[in-house]
C-alpha cells in the first residue's frame, strides 16, 4: 500500500472527512507535493504559497478544502514517523515512570494556578484552565519530556490531536487552546506563533433558537418566583445567564431604568435595560432579601464575595446591602479557593431546570433554553427595527458579526417580501 492510502485509509477511520470527498483531498495533497517533493521546513509559507496557487483557478471553498487536506496530511505523516503521540501512554495520576517528570508537571499545575488567582480570573475559568492543562500533560505523559523541553509543537499537536481523533467542537478546541496558551506565556514565558499548520475543528453554521413574543410571555408565566424575574430579566435585558446571577443591589438603576452589567464576558462592564414593567417585581424580590440580609447580619453571618481585590481594601464592603446578591443562595458555601464561608448567589442549573420543564410543559418543538431568551431579546429588537450597532452595546458583544446573526432569524423584517412564486399564478 503507498503513501497516498494509508492516508486515505486514515481519513476513513480516524477523520470526520466524508468518505465521498476523500479522492479531492487525495487531490490536494498531489498538489502539494508537486510543489514540495522533498517536504517543507516552515509549514505557514508552505500553506500561504499552496493558497496563492489554487485561489487563481478554484473555488474559495476548494482552497479551504486544499488547506485541511494537507493539514491532515501533515497530521498523518507525523503519526507514522512517532511524532505524534497517541492516547493511553500515560497518566499524570502516578502512572509516569520518571518521578521527576511527574513532580515536575505537578509543580507547573500549581504555578499556574497561583498565576490565574494573581491575575484575578474567575474560578470557572481556573477549573476549565486546570483540567485542561491536566489532559495535556497526560498526552505528554509518554515522551518523559520535562517543562523545558516541551515547546510549542506540542500544543500544536495536541490541538490537532484534539480535532482528529478526539473529533472535539471548534469550541471546546478554541477552549483548549486559551488554556495552553495562557500555560505557555505567563508559566513557561515561550511564545507561541505560526499554528497555520494545526488542524482546526470545524464550527457548524448554526441559527441561535429565538422564541416568539407570545411563547416568551408563556414561558415566563410558567415559572414560579424567584425565577420568572429571572427570566424577565434575561429576555428584558439581554442578559447571560451568569450575570443575571451576579446582580448586586448597586447594579440596578431604577432612575434610569438601566442594569450595570460589572464583570461581563471578557472582563467587560456595560448597561443595559431595565424595563419599566418589571420595576415592581424587582423591588418586590429586593424587600424579601432584605429580609435575609437583615437575618444574616443580625446572626453576625458571613458576607458575600466580592470581586478581586476590594475585600482586602474595603473588609466592610462584604457586609454591606448594597453588595448584597439580587438572587442569593438559601445557603452559605465555602469559598473553594479558599475554604472561607460565604453567601453567594443561585446555582445556574436551578434556573436552566426550571427553565427545561417550562419548555417541555409548553409542548414546543424548539430546543429552547435560557440562553434562548438572550437570544430572543436580540432578535425582537431587530425586528421592532433597532440599530443592530445598538443591539451590539446592549448584548455585549465585541464584534458587530455576532450580533449580525440575529438579523438571519429576525422575521418581521422579511414579512414585506413576497416569492417569486406568488407571481406564477398557479
Amino acid at each position: 500500500m503507498d503513501e497516498l492510502q494509508e492516508y486515505s485509509e486514515f481519513l476513513k477511520k480516524d477523520t470526520r472527512v466524508i468518505e465521498s470527498r476523500i479522492s479531492y483531498y487525495l487531490r490536494w495533497v498531489r498538489e502539494y507535493k508537486k510543489l514540495y517533493p522533498d517536504g517543507v521546513d516552515d509549514k505557514e509559507k508552505a500553506l500561504a504559497k499552496l493558497e496563492s496557487k489554487l485561489e487563481k483557478y478554484v473555488q474559495d471553498w476548494q482552497v479551504e478544502q486544499a488547506i485541511e487536506a494537507v493539514k491532515y496530511y501533515w497530521y498523518f505523516k507525523d503519526r507514522q514517523s512517532g511524532g505524534m503521540h497517541r492516547e493511553g501512554a500515560g497518566q499524570l495520576d502516578g502512572s509516569l515512570e520518571n518521578t521527576d517528570i511527574r513532580e515536575s508537571y505537578t509543580e507547573i499545575l500549581d504555578e499556574t494556578r497561583r498565576i490565574i488567582r494573581l491575575m484575578h480570573r474567575s474560578y470557572t475559568t481556573e477549573k476549565t484552565y486546570m483540567g485542561w492543562l491536566k489532559r495535556f500533560f497526560e498526552y505528554q505523559a509518554g515522551k518523559k519530556r520535562t517543562e523545558n523541553e516541551i515547546d510549542q509543537r506540542d500544543l500544536k499537536n495536541f490541538l490537532t490531536y484534539l480535532a482528529v481523533e478526539q473529533r472535539v467542537a471548534a469550541a471546546t478546541q478554541q477552549q483548549a487552546f486559551n488554556a495552553l496558551l495562557f500555560l505557555f506565556r505567563h508559566v513557561l514565558n515561550k511564545s507561541v506563533d505560526g499554528l497555520a499548520e494545526t488542524v482546526r475543528a470545524r464550527k457548524p453554521k448554526r441559527l441561535p433558537v429565538v422564541l416568539t413574543e407570545g411563547e416568551v410571555k408563556e414561558l415566563v408565566q410558567l415559572l414560579p418566583q424567584p425565577y420568572r424575574l429571572m427570566a424577565m430579566l434575561i429576555y428584558g435585558g439581554g442578559l447571560r445567564l451568569s450575570e443575571c446571577l451576579s446582580l448586586r443591589v448597586r447594579d440596578l438603576d431604577f432612575e434610569n431604568e438601566q442594569i450595570h452589567i460589572r464583570g461581563g464576558k471578557g472582563d467587560k462592564d456595560r448597561v443595559t435595560l431595565l424595563p419599566g414593567d418589571i420595576h415592581g417585581h424587582v423591588r418586590r424580590q429586593l424587600e424579601e432579601v432584605r429580609i435575609m440580609y437583615d437575618e444574616d447580619r443580625r446572626l453576625k453571618q458571613p458576607g458575600v464575595p466580592l470581586p478581586k481585590a476590594l475585600e482586602r481594601k474595603y473588609p466592610s464592603a462584604s457586609y454591606d446591602w448594597t453588595w448584597f446578591w439580587l438572587f442569593p443562595s438559601p445557603r452559605l458555601s465555602l469559598d473553594p479557593r479558599g475554604n472561607k464561608p460565604y453567601r453567594f448567589h443561585l446555582y445556574p442549573t436551578s434556573l436552566q431546570k426550571q427553565v427545561q420543564q417550562a419548555v417541555r410543559k409548553m409542548g414546543i418543538v424548539k430546543n429552547a433554553t435560557v440562553h434562548s431568551l438572550r437570544h430572543s431579546f436580540a432578535t425582537h429588537l431587530i425586528e421592532a427595527g433597532y440599530d443592530v450597532r445598538t443591539v451590539q452595546e446592549l448584548l455585549g458583544h465585541s464584534n458587530l458579526n455576532t450580533t449580525m446573526i440575529y438579523t438571519h432569524v429576525a422575521v418581521k423584517n422579511k414579512r414585506g417580501v413576497i416569492s417569486p412564486f406568488s407571481r406564477l399564478g398557479l
